[in-house]
């Protein structure tokens, strides 16, 4: 019997810890970001901004190879689907670096500082581990794809196009 009520709970645990989400928690919206011109913004500002659109966020930092690898195919992806809100949020190191990151790097679209990093609620919520990270937010708010690392994925667009499987 022990060893049954053991089982359950650690599967139930591993379940939940494996769970993708599908909307934000209220902790994750109301951090607080730096926008472009320095003024401090709630996530959830960010989202009733998008909302009635479909929204893609980049999670990057400009000193990530990767994140500056990955530009050039994020620009075209953007090219092919100009109907996208597209949201970058942005894990540099202060926000100096950030600026200077977009403007060498000109890319389109609505530019936040995650000035608590992985560390704040919104970074713990959405569990980065790697950069880049994109995740795909439906016109109502909703979290349709929680994690994919490279924009190539095609989970990405099944996610833009309703299709989502997670």
């Amino acid at each position: 019997m022990r060893k049954s009520v053991l089982y359950i709970l650690l599967l139930s645990v591993f379940l939940v810890s494996c769970s993708k989400p599908t909307e934000f928690t209220e902790e994750a919206k109301k951090e607080k970001v730096v926008d472009y011109e320095g003024n401090e913004v709630a996530f959830e500002q960010i989202l009733e901004k998008h909302q009635g659109k479909k929204m893609l966020i980049n999670v990057w930092a400009s000193w990530c190879k990767d994140c500056v690898v990955a530009l050039p195919k994020v620009k075209q992806f953007q090219k092919e689907n100009p109907e996208i809100d597209y949201v970058f949020l942005s894990l540099d190191k202060s926000i100096g670096s950030w600026k200077k990151g977009v403007s060498r790097f000109q890319t389109q679209g609505d530019h936040y500082f995650l000035k608590e990093g992985k560390k704040g609620n919104l970074g713990k919520f959405l569990k980065i581990s790697w950069i880049p990270r994109y995740i795909v937010v439906d016109e109502t708010g909703n979290i349709t794809l929680f994690k994919a690392i490279e924009i190539t994925d095609k989970n990405i667009e099944e996610a833009l196009k309703g299709e989502a499987s997670y």
